[in-house]
């Protein structure tokens, strides 16, 4: 039996969790509308849509590293009551929210002419595709404070307010896309439009909402830039953002070789397939993020029992979620496809690669709640060399003999992808269990 310590964390790590599982489910959803509504115009502006999506992956990849260690370094500071330390903190995350989404919203636009081209989308849907990667790119400040400063919020055991903020943001993209997309015909555009009015939402609502978090606040008059702190989220955040640019630059060619080597109809498979899994993921990064804030308090508060039970705990619990999840998956493979796409072929083919990924589940789990436990340590030059030697030793190499040597079909692809998943999660295991002082 638990003990009554054991039983208020693991009571603690859902009440954290669930808003973040539903925060998440939100933020799939906002994909799930976007690919369902455009998937009904065919298949040329499915890809349209999903053909920068990897791209997308790697720009919010900077806010999210960013908002990783934020979280890590104020949740720590929140552990050990150091409430001077949580204020200068959160001046930070504000000054880091504003430069991300400077630099990467002008950086987005400037290459949108070009990322359809380079990503070997068919000439024929390069300019729609163009066109939304840019207006998606517009609101980006809105974008990156939404990650930062949700971040901030979360470190300070708040995972409500966030979820609530995706909620609302959530609800005005679904009535756009709609309005949009059917009622004034504005097609693919319509939809980035509706995605671009989302993303201004949640990123002003968020910023509200840091502004009257009591532990975040601070005087405008106080405002200042702190370089040793900024030092500090660098050398948390940098192989944060290392893992998340080598993972996303994966995708981006690991998408590249699917859609310009195996035609248009196999890339849309392909694309939905991602996109419907990624709700099957939820449950691992709701827990990841919930994990991340308790380590860190823990860690703050010099706590080597709490931290022990936090880790066990949330490796035990995420790992049986990812297990229903995987069963869930196989079970609804078709009818989900068939929700994103009116092509049958597509649809078979996607079902298809889903039940077969439906079996890594767990393992995926696994990877992704030792990597919240590392990274709630500040433990981040693990995550690096096991992401950068697991996607481009085995995912990268492994497709391109498939594609380009092998010429095996979309199966051996997704195989490659699951090999990749389950390396990382026994690469990440074997560092965790062999470590002298796992824990602290």
């Amino acid at each position: 039996m638990m003990s009554r310590t054991h039983t208020s964390l693991l009571k603690t790590l859902v009440f954290l969790s669930l808003p973040t599982m539903l925060e998440e489910i939100l933020a799939t959803l906002l994909q799930y509308v976007d690919t369902a509504m455009v998937g009904q115009l065919g298949e040329q502006a499915t890809a349209a849509v999903s053909v920068t999506t990897t791209v997308t992956w790697l720009v919010n990849s900077i806010s999210g590293a960013v908002g990783m260690a934020v979280l890590a370094l104020i949740a720590r500071s929140v552990g050990a009551g150091e409430r001077d330390r949580v204020a200068r903190l959160s001046q930070q995350a504000l000054f880091l929210a504003a430069a991300c989404g400077l630099i990467c919203g002008g950086a987005s636009m400037a290459l949108s002419p070009f990322i359809p081209g380079w990503m070997g989308a068919e000439e024929a849907v390069r300019g729609q595709a163009s066109l939304y990667f840019f207006i998606v790119s517009l609101p980006m400040v809105f974008r990156s404070a939404n990650t930062i400063l949700g971040a901030a919020i979360r470190a300070t055991q708040d995972t409500r307010t966030p979820m609530l903020i995706s909620m609302g943001a959530n609800c005005l993209n679904a009535g756009l896309n709609y309005v949009l997309i059917y009622g004034c015909e504005l097609g693919v555009t319509g939809a980035a439009l509706a995605s671009a009015a989302s993303y201004t939402l949640s990123g002003m609502l968020m910023f509200l909402a840091y502004r009257k978090k009591a532990a975040l606040s601070w005087a405008w008059r106080d405002f200042s830039i702190d370089r040793p702190l900024l030092r500090q989220c660098a050398r948390v955040g940098l192989p944060v953002l290392g893992t998340s640019v080598t993972s996303c630059l994966g995708y981006v060619v690991f998408a590249g070789m699917v859609s310009g080597g195996m035609g248009t109809t196999v890339f849309a498979a392909h694309s939905i397939a991602v996109t419907a899994e990624t709700i099957f993921y939820v449950p691992g990064y709701g827990l990841r993020t919930a994990t991340s804030a308790l380590v860190g308090a823990a860690l703050g508060e010099g706590d080597r029992k709490k931290l022990a039970a936090v880790s066990r705990l949330s490796i035990a619990l995420t790992v049986g979620m990812m297990c229903l999840s995987g069963l869930a998956l196989y079970c609804t493979a078709r009818p989900l496809m068939a929700l994103f796409s009116p092509v049958d072929a597509v649809v078979s083919l996607g079902a298809e690669m889903l039940r077969l990924v439906a079996f890594s589940e767990p393992f995926f789990g696994l990877m992704v709640v030792l990597e919240g436990i590392f990274y709630g340590l500040g433990r981040t030059r693990s995550a690096f060399v096991i992401e950068t030697f697991s996607m481009w030793g085995v995912r990268i190499l492994f497709t391109f003999l498939c594609v380009s040597v092998w010429r095996l079909d979309l199966r051996a692809v997704w195989l490659c992808m699951i090999a990749d998943n389950v390396c990382k999660a026994l690469l990440f295991s074997l560092v965790f269990l062999r470590a002298r002082r796992p824990l602290v």
